[in-house]
């Protein structure tokens, strides 16, 4: 297909297409005649991919270009390329100078130890959620992970795993995750709001 219907059937305008292409977040198309190129299913899905990552993973260009480039390299294990595009989605988290920080990171390894987790000890959800026991811990909730993590097993076990295409295209991959995490996380924490309403009124009205 031309650039023109390339942008049409994605429904990416044409100067953002080639922006893309200068920027080589898009490989380039097959050129057939000096001022023509044809493109195919696989710009299209490299266009779903960035759309996903910039939209709803609400990422800057860099962090997509480094994702990208993890797609391409096709001597990376596909465990390391979904790796890269999750750590990108998370805060950046600075880890704290204070003995609460070092008892919070403390607890968290040791989470991941009496789970059998393989969490890599640099992943940065490793610092994010031992930033949010320092401030449970500082604002005095009461700190219980199990329910938590027995949901977020089970949920990612049977089923955001299973919607993955890890024999398809590498960026389809990479896209279904970015979008299984990001939206099914907004649609749980909806969810959960509702629950608390309902439960609330069943409680006191």
């Amino acid at each position: 297909m031309r650039i023109s219907e390339l942008s049409a059937r994605s429904g990416v305008a044409l100067p953002t297409i080639k922006y893309y292409l200068r920027e080589n977040l898009l490989h380039q198309g097959e050129q057939i005649a000096a001022t023509r190129a044809e493109y195919d299913d696989s710009h299209l899905r490299r266009l779903r991919l960035i759309r996903a990552l910039l939209e709803v993973g609400k990422l800057p260009v860099a962090s997509i270009k480094q994702i990208i480039a993890a797609v391409d390299d096709e001597s990376l294990p596909i465990h390391e390329m979904l790796g890269t595009a999750h750590y990108a989605l998370g805060p950046t988290v600075e880890p704290e100078a204070s003995g609460d920080w070092e008892a919070a990171r403390a607890q968290v390894d040791r989470l991941i130890t009496d789970l059998g987790w393989n969490v890599h000890p640099a992943a940065p959800t490793r610092d994010e959620l031992a930033q949010t026991l320092v401030r449970m811990r500082q604002l005095g909730v009461p700190i219980d992970l199990g329910p938590y993590v027995e949901a977020a097993q089970r949920l990612v076990a049977e089923v955001e795993m299973g919607a993955i295409p890890f024999d398809g295209p590498r960026d389809a991959a990479v896209e279904a995750m970015v979008l299984g995490t990001v939206l099914y996380g907004k649609a749980f924490d909806a969810l959960r709001r509702m629950a608390q309403e309902s439960e609330s009124a069943r409680r006191l009205t």
